[in-house]
């Protein structure tokens, strides 16, 4: 990554046993570069890929099964015959709706199950997923655990650096994020000058920004532009195997929209879609990206 960046001191595991890795991909920018890494290394990776949202021009470049959203049966048989017995989960899947998942057999006879995973909150239900396969012996993995590089590192990473003003919304920022997760909230709050704009729930970051910049236009927000910050981690005893905080070009575009100072990532516990481009974009938009201590209270 480009800037002043230094590594993460915490080593990831490496979870390779010589097997193929069971990479099951949602949409965004994030599955083509894990497959990239992993592939990399030497190992092989088969793409399970959800219909509705990976993309199918990714997919075709790697050995791949199509299946749907409540396959559980057919993914179960398709990993035992491609011989994988690790398991990761990467890409965008917004919570699905009970009558949207395609029911097998052996979905139904989970059913009962798959219900009790959905009366929660996301961890809760992603949690449940993984209790399924690594009943059948598979081990889920972290995206990040075979693929650490996709990590934020610590440190500034753009040329601009934030100001004691911006230190300081960052430190409200990681408490208020602090007490959110237990409560199983979100991952991201934007702080100006000490006050709490907006924080995450399920719309998503894209949409709180959006969320944002037009509390901006609306004369909502009082602060001048190039005040407040976005912060991002991961919830207070989150599975990191999934759904870990992701930020890329995107998000830069909609922190520049929204009239904010930069963003802050919590260094090891988040990814960066395209870490090249998106530090660059940030600087264009003379935007400072800094990945903090997670351990900082």
């Amino acid at each position: 990554m480009d800037g002043t960046t230094t590594a993460v001191s915490t080593p990831v595991p490496r979870r390779d046993d010589g097997t193929p890795l069971a990479l099951i991909c949602g949409g965004g920018t994030i599955p083509p570069v894990v497959a990239a890494a992993v592939a990399a290394r030497g190992r092989r990776v088969v793409v399970f890929a959800l219909r509705g949202w990976a993309d199918p021009a990714f997919v075709a470049d790697h050995a791949h099964h199509w299946i749907a959203l409540g396959q559980v049966g057919r993914f179960f048989r398709l990993v035992e015959a491609e011989g994988c017995r690790d398991v990761a989960f990467i890409g965008t899947l917004l919570r699905p709706a009970l009558r949207d998942i395609r029911l097998d057999w052996m979905t139904l006879r989970l059913l009962p199950r798959v219900i009790g995973f959905f009366r929660g909150g996301d961890d809760r239900l992603l949690s449940g997923v993984g209790a399924l396969l690594e009943e059948r012996g598979l081990r889920l993995v972290g995206a990040h655990e075979v693929a650490p590089e996709i990590l934020m590192p610590a440190g500034q990473a753009t040329r601009r650096a934030p100001s004691e003003r911006d230190r300081a919304d960052i430190a409200r920022s990681i408490e208020v994020l602090a007490a959110m997760g237990p409560l199983d909230v979100g991952q991201a709050v934007v702080v100006a000058d000490g006050y709490v704009v907006a924080v995450e729930a399920a719309e998503g970051t894209d949409a709180v920004l959006e969320r944002v910049a037009a509390l901006r236009t609306s004369g909502r927000l009082k602060t001048r532009p190039g005040i407040g910050v976005l912060v991002k981690t991961p919830k207070r005893g989150q599975d990191r195997r999934f759904d870990l905080p992701t930020i890329g070009p995107r998000t830069i575009e909609g922190v520049a929209a929204a009239g904010l100072a930069g963003l802050a990532i919590a260094a090891g516990g988040a990814i960066v879609a395209e870490p090249g481009d998106t530090v660059r974009l940030a600087d264009r938009r003379n935007l400072f990206m800094l990945g903090f201590d997670e351990s900082v209270p």
